[in-house]
């Protein structure tokens, strides 16, 4: 869904009132396209074994810092394949502009964050306009 395709403000704000009206759907269905679309990655086989089960995510996959994932980015900037963590080929690399522990972080983009940060600009400027 991409609230850039909607024309008018009715339709944007249609939008915005469906996505904020049942939040814990609304992240459970994100979580699901998430998994099922990455569960394949090196990373999440680790832990999910191919599973796309949000219970089994929730159970097996601890929660890590930058360090813990740090191997798996710099393979793939390094060019090995962006499946090790990302089903959709990673386009861009970004640096943090932070330097806590010393040094700025890589942060690895592809086109669905693209499309993400386009949908949110988007429905900054619907709510801004309001």
């Amino acid at each position: 869904m991409s609230i850039l395709s909607y024309s008018n403000e009715e339709e944007k704000g249609k939008v915005l009132e469906d996505l904020t009206w049942n939040v814990k759907q609304t992240q459970d269905d994100l979580l699901k396209e998430i998994l099922t679309l990455n569960s394949g990655t090196e990373y999440l086989q680790n832990f999910l074994h191919g599973s796309f089960d949000k219970e089994l995510f929730k159970k097996n996959l601890p929660i890590v810092t930058y360090k813990d994932v740090k191997p798996y980015i710099d393979r793939v900037a390094n060019g090995e394949s962006s499946n090790i963590i990302s089903a959709i080929p990673i386009t861009n690399f970004f640096n943090s502009s932070g330097t806590s522990g010393g040094a700025n972080k890589i942060l690895p983009s592809n086109s669905k964050y693209s499309d993400g940060k386009a949908f949110i600009y988007d429905l900054l400027a619907h709510v801004i306009s309001k």
